[in-house]
C-alpha cells in the first residue's frame, strides 16, 4: 500500500492548500481502508485567485504563436508517456478502473498530445474571393479567453486531455476543476502539465466539490467559456447559468446506448461486443451499452451465450491484473445501481444473474456489484430509459430490424450506437436512421479514437463535438477579416450591383 498523497490547488504556477484550510480525503473503492489522497476542500475564494492568475496570463499567452504552444503539447504527451505505468496503477487504485483499461485512459491522453501538437501548425482558417475588386478576404480561428474545465471521475485523464489540449492550442487560458473522487490522477496530469512548460496562470487546477467549485466557475464572471461533462441534469443547469451570464458551453452528457443484434449476426462477434460494451469500466461509460436489442430468432441462443460467459467474469481490485470487473467508483454510486435493480423487479423484470451487491474474499471492503443482466424488458420501463451507470444491460426483444430502429431510437439520449449484422443494406440504412453522435458497425458502443468528433444529441449534449479537428471550435472564436486595397469605399451588396 503507497503512502497517500497530499494534492494541493495549483494556481499561477504555485502549490497552494485552500483558503479555507479544508481537505478531503479520496479512498480506494475497492479497499475503503486505503487512503489514496488528500486534497484541499476549495471555494470561491480559491476560484477567484485561479480566475485571476488565468486572466492576467491569457494576455500574454494568446500571444505565443500556434506552433510553439503544441511544442509545449507535445512534450505534455512525452510527460504522459513517461508516466503512463504510474498513473495508471494510481487510477486504478484512485477510481477503481481495470489496469488494462486504466493504461487506455492514459494512453487515449497521449494520443490527444500528439493529435493536437499537429493541430497547431494547421489551425486553418480560409481564404476566399471578396465580391468587390482590389478587395481579400479570409477567416481565422481567435482563442476565447478562460476556460472552465469541469471533468468526471470515470476517465481521469483522458478527458482533462480532451478538453485541456485543445484549448491550450487556440490560446486558451484554462482552470480545471477534476472531480472529487480523483483528486491524486489531477494533480500528477497537473505536473505533467508545469513540467512540459505551460506558463503560470495559464493552466491551473483547483480541487473541490461541484456545489462549491463547480457553480463557482460557472456563474464566474472572468470565465469566457466552460466545458463540462457530467450528468444530463447537472448539465442542464450548468447551460442554464451559462445562457444568463452569455458564456460559450460545451456539454458531454449522459447516455442509454444500444446493441442491436440482428438474425444474421455474427453471434460470437456480437457477444464479445455486449460484454465489453456492458460490463467495461464496470459500466461506468457514458457509452455503455445499457440496452441489447435482440432479434427474436436469435434471442434465446444469444442470451445463453451471455449469461455463460457473464458469470465468468472475476470481480476485485482493478490493480489485479486478473480482475475483469472492478468496484463502483463510491458508496452513492453502489446506492444508485441498487436502488435501479428494485425498481426493475418492481417492474417486472427477470434478473437471469447478478442483481446484488457482490460479496466474497477480497470484496468486503470494496463498492461491488455483480455483473447483471436484466431480461423481459420494455422499451417504456424506466431501467430501459435512465441511465444507471453500473455492469448492468436490459435485453429487449424485438420482431424486425425496423422495430429495433425505433426501439434504439425510444431514448432521450443518443450517444452511442452499435448494429451487429451481416446485411450492408441493413448497415448503411442503420447509419441513416439512428439518432445517435456514433454508431458502430459489428464493433461495441464504446471504442472511441482521439481524431474523431465525440458526443451525441437529444439530452447526450448541446451540439458541440469533443475530439479530432471539431474541437477547435469549442475552443476558438471565427473571425473575418476584410482587406481593402483600393483606397477608395466600396460598399457590398450596392456599388458592385
Amino acid at each position: 500500500m503507497s503512502a497517500p498523497l497530499s494534492c494541493q490547488n495549483y494556481i499561477d504556477g504555485q502549490w497552494k492548500s485552500a483558503q479555507s484550510g479544508e481537505s478531503f480525503e479520496s479512498r480506494n473503492p475497492a479497499d475503503w481502508n486505503e487512503l489514496v489522497a488528500t486534497a484541499p476542500k476549495s471555494d470561491r475564494a480559491d476560484v477567484d485567485a485561479a480566475v485571476t492568475a488565468a486572466r492576467r496570463s491569457y494576455s500574454s499567452w494568446r500571444l505565443v504563436p500556434a506552433p510553439v504552444r503544441s511544442e509545449i503539447v507535445h512534450r505534455i504527451g512525452e510527460g504522459l508517456q513517461a508516466r503512463k505505468e504510474e498513473l495508471a496503477s494510481l487510477m486504478s487504485r484512485e477510481m477503481g478502473k481495470v489496469l488494462v483499461e486504466a493504461r487506455g485512459d492514459v494512453q487515449e491522453g497521449i494520443d490527444c498530445a500528439f493529435y493536437y501538437a499537429g493541430e497547431g501548425r494547421r489551425l486553418f482558417g480560409q481564404t476566399t474571393p471578396s465580391e468587390l475588386g482590389n478587395k481579400f478576404a479570409m477567416t481565422m480561428r481567435m482563442p476565447i479567453g478562460v476556460a472552465a474545465l469541469i471533468t468526471p471521475w470515470n476517465f481521469p485523464v483522458a478527458i482533462p486531455c480532451w478538453k485541456a489540449l485543445p484549448a491550450l492550442v487556440c490560446g486558451n487560458t484554462l482552470i480545471f476543476k477534476p472531480a472529487k473522487d480523483v483528486p491524486a490522477c489531477a494533480t500528477i496530469l497537473t505536473e505533467i502539465f508545469a513540467a512540459a512548460g505551460v506558463p503560470p496562470g495559464v493552466f491551473n487546477l483547483v480541487h473541490g466539490t461541484g456545489q462549491k467549485v463547480g457553480s463557482a466557475l460557472t456563474d464566474h464572471f472572468g470565465i469566457d467559456l466552460v466545458s463540462f461533462t457530467g450528468s444530463s441534469k447537472t448539465g442542464a443547469e450548468v447551460a442554464a447559468i451559462c445562457g444568463r451570464t452569455h458564456k460559450r458551453v460545451s456539454l458531454e452528457m449522459g447516455g442509454k446506448n444500444a446493441q442491436i443484434v440482428m438474425e444474421d449476426a455474427n453471434l460470437d462477434l456480437a457477444l464479445e461486443g455486449a460484454l465489453w460494451g456492458a460490463f467495461g469500466t464496470t459500466g461506468q461509460r457514458c457509452t455503455a451499452t445499457s440496452r441489447l436489442i435482440l432479434h427474436r430468432d436469435i434471442k434465446a441462443d444469444f442470451t445463453a451465450k451471455l449469461l455463460a460467459q457473464t458469470r465468468k467474469l472475476r470481480l476485485g481490485s482493478g490493480i489485479d491484473p486478473n480482475t475483469d470487473v472492478g468496484p463502483l467508483v463510491n458508496a452513492a454510486q453502489l446506492d444508485r445501481v441498487k436502488y435501479y435493480l428494485e425498481l426493475a423487479q418492481e417492474e417486472g423484470v427477470t434478473i437471469l444473474t447478478g442483481g446484488h451487491p457482490a460479496q466474497g474474499e477480497g470484496l468486503e471492503q470494496g463498492y461491488f456489484f455483480e455483473p447483471t443482466i436484466l431480461d423481459g424488458v420494455k422499451s417504456e420501463m424506466r431501467v430501459a430509459q435512465e441511465e444507471i451507470f453500473g455492469p448492468v444491460v436490459s435485453l429487449i426483444e424485438v420482431d424486425s430490424f425496423e422495430e429495433a430502429i425505433a426501439v434504439l431510437n425510444n431514448s432521450c439520449y443518443g450517444l452511442s450506437s452499435a448494429v451487429y449484422t451481416q446485411n450492408v443494406n441493413r448497415a448503411f440504412q442503420a447509419m441513416r436512421d439512428i439518432e445517435a453522435g456514433i454508431t458502430y458497425i459489428n464493433g461495441p458502443t464504446i471504442g472511441a479514437e482521439v481524431h474523431l468528433p465525440f458526443g451525441g444529441v437529444k439530452a447526450t449534449g448541446n451540439g458541440h463535438r469533443e475530439a479530432g479537428s471539431t474541437a477547435l471550435d469549442i475552443f476558438s472564436n471565427w473571425k473575418t477579416v476584410y482587406v481593402d486595397f483600393s483606397g477608395q469605399l466600396q460598399r457590398a451588396q450596392i456599388d458592385n450591383r
